[in-house]
């Protein structure tokens, strides 16, 4: 009975030790998370703005550009995968995995030949693991991502945008990410960022009300301004959505260590009770020998007396 109760202890200790590490992730996620709330809001006027002038180059010309001109037979199309380096965070990899499983199979299913670019190490494993290729893949900065880690992602995606597919270029350019919609609630979506749709960037860049989009004359030409502008949207869309996976990352990082702490504390609980009615079981096997011993004792004396 002792050696059971010595069980319970030693595992009442190394859980307890388990609740404080996951109580701190859960407190660092929580902080974590504001940060990267603050950067996806701060982000959004630069955007909007930058948004509106691709949408005015765009609509205000008659400019053929290749990265708003969509390809008559597209065969090539590049999917960016953002995951996170880390894990600990519940479902938040594995949704994402799921959603960029399902965009490739759509993209095969129309007869186009999918380049992979991975984000984060959790994603690179995935793809290593099941010997996928992966044309580029990008590590080290998905808790914090910064403008520069953007640019980094955005230049060969740019760059097989603008070569021809016989030469190792693509047609599109897909994006799966998460996006941050409440502390509770992340979800993995896709994106087409190249070519561009005109109608759903117009909606975007939408005036608020009472506001009218100026008219613009361009210099020296309206396709020198998209060679300037696009790139810039596309650094600009990847920086928000790498925000938005860092934000959803932390917050899925808060939700599971919350319920990890939570649990640790109703195994805490269940183990106490447990060692509690082991050592009560001790006593009263001990207070049982005892009380017999003297019972046998008694008899002897008596026995011996007679």
């Amino acid at each position: 009975m002792g050696a059971q109760l010595r069980v319970y202890k030693r595992r009442i200790r190394s859980v307890t030790a388990t609740k404080k590490i996951t109580k701190a992730m859960e407190m660092i996620a929580a902080s974590r998370v504001v940060k990267a709330q603050r950067k996806v809001a701060a982000s959004t006027p630069y955007a909007t703005e930058l948004t509106r002038a691709v949408t005015a180059v765009a609509t205000g010309s008659n400019t053929k550009h290749p990265l708003t001109t969509e390809a008559e037979n597209p065969t090539r199309a590049a999917v960016l995968l953002l995951t996170s380096d880390r894990g600990l965070a519940g479902a938040f990899n594995s949704n994402a995995i799921k959603a960029a499983e399902r965009l490739t199979a759509k993209l095969e299913a129309e007869g186009k030949e999918v380049i992979s670019y991975i984000v984060g190490r959790r994603g690179v494993a995935h793809y290593n693991f099941r010997e996928r290729k992966i044309a580029e893949s990008f590590t080290g900065f998905t808790d914090d991502p910064s403008y520069a880690d953007a640019k980094k992602v955005a230049a060969p995606l740019i760059e097989a945008i603008e070569t021809e597919t016989d030469e190792g270029g693509v047609d599109e350019l897909h994006i799966v990410y998460t996006e941050f919609v409440s502390m509770m609630t992340q979800t993995a979506i896709e994106a087409r960022l190249l070519p561009l749709s005109l109608d759903e960037v117009a909606e975007e860049a939408k005036p608020g009300k009472g506001e009218i989009l100026p008219l613009f004359d361009f210099e020296p030409s309206a396709e020198d301004v998209l060679d300037a502008l696009l790139p810039r949207y596309v650094e600009s869309r990847i920086y928000n959505a790498l925000l938005q996976s860092a934000a959803s990352k932390h917050a899925a990082t808060r939700r599971a260590m919350k319920s990890a702490t939570d649990n640790a504390g109703e195994l805490i609980e269940t183990l106490t009770r447990l060692a509690n009615q082991a050592r009560q079981a001790e006593i009263t096997q001990e207070i049982s020998e005892i009380v017999g011993g003297a019972s046998a004792l008694a008899d002897a004396t008596a026995g011996s007396d007679r």
